[in-house]
């Protein structure tokens, strides 16, 4: 046991050797904020809030996180903005989205790529849907693709903007199936994209399983189908396109996270890739995420930057094909 306890104060004495090092003992010494490049209420958002939630007590941070927004062209404004001009002190966190900010970089007309940032830690992992409204005659993935046969392109859907993962779902649902459909990105992300669907403006649409999850339960709109290898918790009687014969993979699943631009100081990477897992494992957090249908996946920095490599090999492969 005495060895146990010289072991854990030895790698206290690492890490706080490391900050000293770098001047960043006090980190932080006043709130931090954090950009989320979708809009209130979506998704991201929705989650974002709540992994924070906790970030000022004396066990995480000790100092509050602050959403800011920077919504537009499916998270380009925000990333464009984290990656070209937020001050890269560990004040300015930003909340990731792959494969959506790694796929766009691949497609250019953007200012970053994966080596523009540094990951901290994932909080979830959240499957692409496919949705139709209430109402809708559909109520598998035969019909929707039965309808889009019938009809080239005329069955429109939305979601959350072009080379997100709701797009690469859509572009994987019509190689699949053989069809072309129309997919109508929204200016206001996943929040937007669903909206629209309830409101009738298109026929369906690919959505977060987190903001379907709300949606369904309010008796606003059906779930047809998970762009996953196997069914979610939170939707045990909704299949996999997999299990409906169409072959689609988890390559549109979105994870979510925290990084900070590069240039970062390492000793402040250090600590906040030491806290952050343990803020979003908060029992709190953990029972909020549950009760808003949100799939947490935590990993630590080791693991998104594994995670990031492996996606980013896949997205090449998958957007070159596609």
């Amino acid at each position: 046991m005495k060895n146990l306890f010289a072991g854990a104060a030895i790698a206290l004495m690492g890490l706080t050797g490391t900050a000293y090092a770098d001047g960043h003992a006090n980190y932080p010494e006043r709130p931090v904020m954090m950009m989320v490049s979708y809009g209130a209420g979506g998704a991201t958002d929705f989650q974002a809030r709540i992994v924070t939630m906790t970030a000022g007590n004396e066990d995480a941070l000790g100092m509050p996180i602050a959403i800011i927004n920077k919504p537009g062209a499916g998270g380009r404004v925000g990333w464009n903005w984290l990656a070209t001009q937020a001050e890269a002190d560990g004040y300015t966190l930003g909340a990731y989205n792959v494969p959506h900010f790694i796929a766009q970089s691949i497609k250019g007309g953007v200012e970053y790529s994966a080596d523009s940032f540094e990951p901290i830690a994932n909080w979830g992992a959240d499957p692409a849907v496919f949705v139709v409204g209430a109402d809708s005659e559909m109520n598998s993935m035969t019909d929707v693709v039965d309808f889009a046969k019938a009809n080239p392109g005329k069955l429109t859907f939305s979601g959350a903007g072009l080379f997100v993962g709701h797009h690469i779902a859509a572009l994987q649902l019509e190689k699949a199936a053989g069809v072309k459909m129309a997919y109508i990105p929204s200016n206001a992300g996943g929040a937007g994209a669903m909206k629209s669907v309830i409101a009738g403006e298109v026929m369906g649409g690919v959505n977060n399983l987190s903001d379907a999850f709300r949606a369904a339960a309010a008796g606003n709109v059906k779930i047809l189908g998970v762009f996953d290898l196997e069914r979610n918790e939170f939707l045990p009687d909704v299949p996999t396109l997999k299990e409906q014969g169409f072959d689609i993979d988890n390559a549109s699943v979105n994870f979510r996270g925290v990084m900070v631009p590069k240039g970062t100081p390492q000793g402040i990477i250090d600590k906040l890739a030491a806290s952050v897992p343990a803020m979003f494992e908060n029992g709190r957090v953990a029972g909020k995420m549950k009760a808003g249908g949100s799939p947490m996946h935590v990993m630590n920095r080791e693991e998104v930057l594994e995670m990031w490599a492996a996606r980013e090999a896949t997205l090449k492969e998958l957007l070159a094909g596609l």
